[in-house]
């Protein structure tokens, strides 16, 4: 069995946002209730880990008296506030995460709620949700027959967008493509990418670059408004949803590239990047993470998973940029500022077209 989310757009009625802004606030509620007892117990019971262990775990039902309001919600999305906090406990055991915090209001705007008798349906142009009922939806497209919903995700961006994230669950045995079609990516800050096959760049247009200027003047305008007025919550909003379709543009960028390459490609070879320390040590951190180097990577793994297609990874210390890939002699530096490879042998070549090479054929090592 395997799993598939799809993201649609939400246009709920005024009423509809009303209930979505109190279930938010609900669930952020029972979450923070439950981390809070959570937190006095192993304070009071810690130096005894068989009484610790006996006592039972808060729950949001144990809350519905006191707070009668947390009725008027989805239950199933209180639910999943106590399985998330149960998973966020187990990520800081296991050593994968920090330990949980409590919620702010400013954090991400969002709950799960699962399918139980037929209470999430899909319509023409609408979805059924609990306690919401009808609400309409822009599906941009078709989820497939086979795929069973599972659960759904409901969110509100910083600017007042609600979108729905459905989970859906099908029978999936990917057959393993043989490999024929064989490409090697070197991470490149002018283009994204560079290919091994001919040398061209994804011609990335560095989305937040080009809205700097337009940024700066909203963010200048945002710092002379009283902190608080009105005034300055719409510029805030101002700022937030350039920020947003920066974001957008990007993730829409490196989808369809992603897509491009999976379709193409049986096999696609890239290096392991430690993206964060690259940013820091060359001191690069906006064109790094305006590249979203990470996210595409992620991408691009996914598509090819699925149709039984392969992604190799090259240790993040192989040199790939000081080898030729024309005689394989290994340079003792290589500058940064040396766009052009240079070597011995009288091979000349573009620095990340040559590193490219070089990533495809210790891929094809890696994968033989």
């Amino acid at each position: 069995m395997a799993n598939k989310a799809y993201k649609f757009r939400l246009y709920p009625t005024p009423q509809q946002e009303q209930l979505l802004a109190k279930t938010f606030g609900c669930v952020r509620f029972v979450y923070n209730k439950m981390l809070a007892e959570r937190k006095e117990t192993y304070e009071q019971f810690k130096d005894d880990q068989d009484a610790l262990k006996q006592q039972k775990l808060p729950t949001p039902a144990k809350y519905k008296s006191e707070y009668a309001w947390l009725k008027e919600v989805d239950s199933l999305a209180l639910a999943n506030a106590q399985l998330h906090l149960q998973k966020a406990y187990q990520n800081f055991f296991s050593g994968r995460a920090e330990f949980p915090e409590f919620k702010s209001r400013k954090a991400r705007q969002s709950y799960t709620t699962n399918v139980v008798n037929g209470n999430i349906m899909l319509l023409d142009g609408y979805i059924k949700l609990p306690k919401l009922k009808l609400v309409k939806m822009k599906q941009h497209r078709e989820i497939p027959s086979h795929h069973v919903i599972k659960s759904c995700t409901v969110s509100r961006t910083k600017t007042g967008k609600h979108y729905i994230s459905i989970l859906t669950e099908y029978d999936h045995q990917p057959v393993q493509k043989e490999i024929q079609a064989v490409v090697g990516l070197d991470f490149s800050m002018n283009g994204l990418f560079v290919d091994s096959e001919e040398g061209k760049t994804a011609n990335y247009p560095q989305f937040y670059r080009q809205a700097l200027e337009k940024l700066a003047k909203e963010q200048r305008i945002l710092s002379r408004r009283k902190k608080g007025s009105n005034r300055w919550h719409k510029q805030r909003l101002k700022v937030t949803k350039i920020h947003e379709r920066i974001a957008n543009q990007r993730k829409d960028f490196l989808h369809k590239e992603s897509h491009k390459l999976a379709k193409r490609y049986d096999c696609v070879m890239i290096e392991d990047l430690n993206m964060k320390g690259m940013s820091q040590a060359l001191n690069l951190g906006k064109s790094v993470a305006d590249h979203a180097w990470g996210m595409f990577t992620i991408f691009l793994q996914y598509k090819l998973e699925e149709q039984g297609k392969r992604l190799i990874k090259i240790d993040k210390w192989f040199p790939s940029s000081k080898t030729c890939s024309c005689c394989g002699r290994v340079k003792k530096s290589l500058s940064l500022s040396e766009r052009t490879f240079h070597c011995d042998c009288g091979f000349v070549v573009d620095r990340d077209w040559n590193a490219s090479i070089n990533i495809k054929r210790e891929g094809l090592r890696l994968l033989a």
